[in-house]
């Protein structure tokens, strides 16, 4: 069989955030029932008929939220108040983000620096990727077509 195929696998994760500069309730520190949906496409299938098998999905990219952003606080590299308030605890986890850990950045920074590392060798590539920070509220990233 010819053609794109395309599979999603959603992986759920806890963290805190807080949003600089953003004048309103969202620049204190506070958290999330995240949940990231992973759409993966290639062409190819294995021998059983799959892209790659979700378990495997579900480990590499629950593995590396798990590891890197589960129960931490997600802060901009700008927020010098912010990275000295939490370096203060102990113990302490969290991750430092080029920009404002907004559902949009988050977004990106996971289809654009996460994805390919953690699918290279595979032949899949990260389409897109939904961030939820809410039931009611997401962004999705969408990988350039062209």
């Amino acid at each position: 069989m010819a053609g794109k195929l395309t599979i999603m696998r959603r992986i759920d994760f806890c963290a805190g955030h807080r949003l600089l500069r953003h004048g309103g309730k969202c620049e204190f520190f506070h958290g999330h029932n995240y949940k990231a949906d992973f759409y993966i496409s290639g062409e190819l299938t294995d021998p059983v008929g799959r892209l790659i098998d979700f378990a495997q999905l579900k480990q590499l990219f629950k593995g590396w939220l798990d590891e890197h952003w589960d129960h931490g606080f997600l802060l901009s590299a700008e927020d010098e108040n912010g990275l000295a308030a939490i370096r203060m605890v102990s113990p302490t986890k969290y991750f430092v983000l080029p920009y404002n850990p907004t559902a949009e950045n988050m977004a990106r920074y996971l289809l654009e620096e996460v994805c390919p590392k953690l699918l290279a060798g595979t032949g899949l590539k990260a389409t897109r990727v939904v961030v939820w920070e809410t039931d009611e509220t997401c962004c999705e990233a969408r990988a350039d077509e062209s």
